[in-house]
């Protein structure tokens, strides 16, 4: 992966899991047990590390979020936890869709794209098992939160 600094504005547990996860080269961090917010049981959410181009800087970033499958693509929501605007990551990925991930100790190249329509109709059920609050989020805000596909290339 190409040299990246942590995304700016992270919360103190993501920049803490950022690091653990980067250092440990994915062997630590991938799989958390986290409570979701909102009443919800305890579980295991599996995140990556996304890398984005800044589209005013031009510098690499680094995010964690969590993800979900769908074939050997992976699915991740701009919720920012439903925030009336989209995370500076997503208007990052928009402006430049040409990505690197990390999910566990594999690194790969990918083409972001955000699914509409019926994709994302199938997909944020999706999205719903892997980070239930998703759609707590939802009700929060009035911007319809981005489902993101992230197709490995090459």
């Amino acid at each position: 992966m190409t040299e990246a600094k942590l995304g700016p504005k992270m919360q103190e547990w993501q920049v803490e899991h950022s690091n653990l996860y980067l250092k440990s080269g994915g062997e630590e961090g991938h799989v958390m047990k986290r409570t979701p917010p909102g009443g919800y049981p305890e579980m295991d959410v599996y995140s990556l590390m996304l890398t984005t181009t800044g589209r005013k800087s031009g510098e690499k970033f680094v995010f964690p979020l969590y993800y979900g499958t769908t074939g050997d693509s992976y699915i991740i929501v701009a919720s920012k936890g439903g925030a009336p605007d989209h995370p500076g990551w997503y208007k990052n990925l928009v402006a430049n869709p040409d990505v690197e991930v990390q999910v566990g100790t594999k690194k790969l190249k990918a083409k972001a794209r955000t699914v509409t329509g019926e994709e994302r109709a199938k997909l944020w059920p999706v999205a719903l098992k892997f980070w239930p609050p998703y759609a707590d989020y939802a009700k929060k805000t009035e911007r319809e939160i981005p489902v993101v596909v992230l197709d490995p290339v090459g």
